[in-house]
Parts: C-alpha cells; structure tokens; sequence
C-alpha cells in the first residue's frame, strides 16, 4: 500500500472483457489472501494501548509501530491516554499497577509482530516533550503467538486465550513501562525504558512552545498539592 497512488481506474464490464475481469478479480483475491496468511498471527490483529499514571496527564504525539518486517505504522495512536483522576485527589500516582489495564489505543492492523515501538508524548504536569524507543524481545514475541487456557472470573468460562496487546505507560521524567497482556490472562512485563527529552519541544517546534492541552483541575490540584513523585516509576 503506498499513500497518495491514485486508485486504478474502474472499467465497466462487458462481454468481451468479464472474462478476463473475473481471472484479474481472481487473482488479486488470491495474493491479498497469501499477504494475510504471511503474517501467520492466530488472530486478525494485535492492540497498542497507552495509559498515564492517576494525574498525570500526557498528549501523544505519535505511537509508531514497527513489525519484523520493518514495515512502519505511523500514528497507530495518537491523543490522550487512558488516565483516572479521581476530583476528591485521592488516586495514587505513584508506581504502576500489578494488573494494568488495556490502555486508550487501536488496534494495528495489517501488522506481523511487533519489533519496535516508537512513542513521543507530551508530558502536561511538567511540562516536557519526550521521545521513548521500547524494543520488543523475540521472547515477547513468542509469548503473543502462543495460546493459553485461561479461566475468565467475569464469566466464569474457560478459554483458549492469546497475548495480543501491547500496553505502554507513560509517566513524567520520560519514563515509560511495557507490559503484554490477553484477555484472563497475567500481564507480562516487557520493558521499562527511560526517554529522552524532545529538545525541539512539543510538536516538533511548530506550536511556538505551547503544548496541547491545559491541565484537568483535578490534575492541577494533585500537583499543586502534592507535587510529582519522581522516582516512583
């Protein structure tokens, strides 16, 4: 798929050429069926999510993907992340949970496995422009092919679950935490990878320094109260 081609041009069928539409049809239908099979995944697609610790509030710029293919899957998310910012300020920012959820994200389709993730985020508490690399283990990779019986407490039904979800938490200081999780099944940690600060500054320097988003007051509250807690992630 190359972006911008312009689409062939669309014929209509007569008796003299149905014949070979048909055969043209048959083919394409053919090669797109041997590309899906290629990637050889036990599902459709694979989910990149991100969250932010409670308060914490980030704007993502981009979350690149890069399969083993080095295929690259530009803006497979952008936006805010998924973030709880409880008004009463009684949410707790610091470290990351033993269960994290799935994250505000998409999934990535027409991808193999993933090898690279690529993140860069706007920090909003701070504020700061990150940029993180969180490379993939073959180990990881192995795990989200492989299926497992799993018992699922909302239903109360077992099944046969697959790893298919690539969460990313994003926290100040440019720190970044990876875990692979599945449906009913134990999250398993991936990477915890420290950032480097974007010197350019949000948006690359078009924005003229102004980032994305105004603090929630919830948010502005935490920390006009009880500061960041670096060093916690």
């Amino acid at each position: 798929m190359v972006p911008g081609e312009d689409a062939p041009e669309r014929g209509r069928a007569t008796p003299t050429n149905k014949p070979r539409a048909l055969s043209l049809l048959c083919l394409l239908l053919c090669l797109g069926g041997c590309a899906n099979g290629a990637n050889q995944l036990p599902y459709d697609s694979w989910r990149l999510g991100l969250l932010a610790p409670n308060y914490m509030e980030v704007w993502i710029e981009t979350a690149d993907a890069v399969d083993v293919h080095d295929h690259v899957f530009r803006r497979a998310m952008s936006g805010v992340a998924a973030i709880n910012s409880p008004e009463n300020l009684k949410g707790d920012p610091r470290g990351w949970p033993d269960r994290p959820g799935a994250g505000k994200g998409r999934q990535v389709l027409g991808a193999d496995l993933p090898r690279l993730i690529y993140v860069r985020w706007q920090s909003l508490v701070e504020p700061q422009t990150y940029e993180a690399y969180i490379v993939i283990p073959e180990t990881i990779r192995q795990a989200m092919v492989k299926g497992e019986r799993a018992h699922c407490k909302f239903d109360g039904k077992w099944i046969t679950g697959y790893r298919d979800v690539l969460t990313v938490g994003l926290a100040p200081g440019g720190i970044t935490k990876t875990w692979l999780m599945g449906a009913c099944l134990k999250p398993i940690e991936v990477a915890r990878v420290a950032g480097s600060v974007v010197k350019e500054g949000p948006d690359g320097g078009k924005s003229g320094g102004q980032y994305a988003l105004p603090l929630k007051p919830p948010s502005k509250a935490y920390i006009e109260k009880y500061g960041i807690p670096y060093g916690s992630w």
